[in-house]
């Protein structure tokens, strides 16, 4: 019976079969009408980066220039009783040693111009078949964990200690293939001109994504190597990866901002505003727990535990981009979870007034928008977003847009267990 492996977790696959010489690997799924899935895998190197055009394995260039790694196209086999969508072989003793791991990715073609998503995307899995014998070692099932991306890193083979292992990915991005191929550190050219090439056996130089046919033909975006756009989180547990470049994720910078415009009431002319926080909870993962915010004057720190720092506090709505929290994410293994908040410390409840929008940046990524245009005026104090480690490798966010009357009560809800007492700023 196959090894049947969850979100992260990782198998040897030739450490105890020193039998296993060639490798396929499967991927299957079921897609809506009109959405094109695409299977792709890149060859990396020791940095994590793919050497050239010729490291993305895809349908304009199905082999490794050794044939030890070969996309089946037309090719594919019943394997284990099952004919996969796509199939790979690989004679892993015949790898290039300078190729350290093998990236499985879908993509949705054109996914971004035609605003398709994954959530489109139903019982998508990833098997590693014994060729000489026929038999499925193991398998990923992925299940339905995604909504608004266009892309997801599946699994990795990759070596270790001399021998291949597998590991469990699953994890989801925006920006289609143009983004993965930028990640891993491919230029994405431009398509050529019409008429447009089709699909063909020799590799690909460029365009590194030509069309594909006999469907219409839509270009990919004519930017490289990647436009990179805004996504908003408008639904309720919606939720998205962070792009990792370079390695890392670099700083990530959390704004919060909203209507500072003072209304002047009355004789006097007095002015009334909303004096709307930023803060959060965290959790690391040595247990370590609390929170960063201007009340209390707990601003956190960048460089050592919590690794999140708040800039300061705007309190005289002169500082017109708002206030801004600080996520280092060089340091995702130590962290654990981090929950996003904004709480109104002076001035009327009300939410519909300030018009708070946060905004999730990092270099080399998309921004990440969730605008808090659900409102309850009863209660003071917002649960914006769910930051969580995925596998030490990237932080997903999800959308929450929560109100509790106070930091005990979200504290609560998230089952934090610290202890509040009052405080001031």
């Amino acid at each position: 019976m196959e090894l049947s492996l969850m979100k992260g977790q990782k198998a040897d696959i030739t450490k105890n079969n020193p039998s296993f010489k060639n490798l396929i690997v499967g991927m299957g799924w079921n897609s809506a009408a009109g959405v094109d899935v695409d299977f792709s895998a890149f060859l990396l190197r020791a940095n994590g980066k793919a050497a050239g055009d010729q490291d993305l394995i895809f349908y304009g260039n199905p082999k490794e220039t050794t044939g030890s790694i070969v996309l089946s196209g037309d090719n594919k086999r019943s394997l284990a009783g099952k004919i996969d969508q796509e199939q790979v072989m690989i004679r892993i003793n015949d790898v290039p040693q300078a190729i350290e791991r093998i990236s499985f990715t879908l993509t949705l073609y054109d996914g971004e111009s035609k605003k398709q998503s994954f959530s489109s995307v139903n019982d998508a899995y990833i098997r590693i078949i014994d060729e000489g014998t026929g038999r499925e070692i193991l398998r990923y099932e992925l299940g339905k964990n995604f909504s608004i991306e266009t892309a997801i890193v599946v699994g990795d083979l990759y070596r270790y200690n001399g021998e291949w292992k597998f590991n469990a990915i699953g994890s989801g991005y925006s920006g289609g293939l143009a983004a993965l191929c930028s990640s891993f550190g491919i230029e994405v050219k431009a398509d050529a001109p019409s008429p447009a090439p089709t699909k063909s056996p020799e590799p690909v130089k460029a365009p590194i994504i030509p069309p594909k046919p006999p469907e219409p033909i839509v270009s990919e975006p004519k930017a490289a190597p990647i436009s990179l756009s805004k996504i908003s989180l408008t639904k309720r547990g919606d939720v998205i990866n962070l792009q990792k470049g370079a390695g890392s994720l670099g700083e990530i910078v959390v704004n919060l901002n909203w209507n500072q415009k003072k209304a002047s009431t009355g004789f006097f002319g007095r002015s009334s505003g909303v004096d709307l926080d930023v803060g959060c909870l965290y959790e690391l993962k040595n247990g370590m727990k609390g929170s960063v915010q201007a009340l209390g004057n707990s601003f956190g720190d960048l460089s050592r535990a919590p690794y999140v720092s708040l800039d300061g506090d705007d309190r005289t709505g002169s500082i017109q981009t708002g206030e801004n929290l600080r996520i280092n994410g060089n340091k995702i293994s130590e962290i654990k979870r981090i929950v996003i908040y904004a709480y109104i410390y002076e001035g009327a409840t009300n939410w519909a007034e300030a018009a708070g929008v946060v905004t999730i940046s990092q270099a080399g990524g998309p921004e990440i928008e969730v605008r808090m245009d659900e409102h309850n005026n009863r209660k003071g104090m917002c649960a914006i977003a769910m930051v969580e480690n995925v596998n030490d490798q990237t932080f997903s966010i999800q959308r929450l847009v929560q109100y509790f009357s106070g930091h005990k009560d979200l504290d609560e809800a998230f089952n934090w267990g610290l202890r509040w007492v009052q405080g001031s700023k």
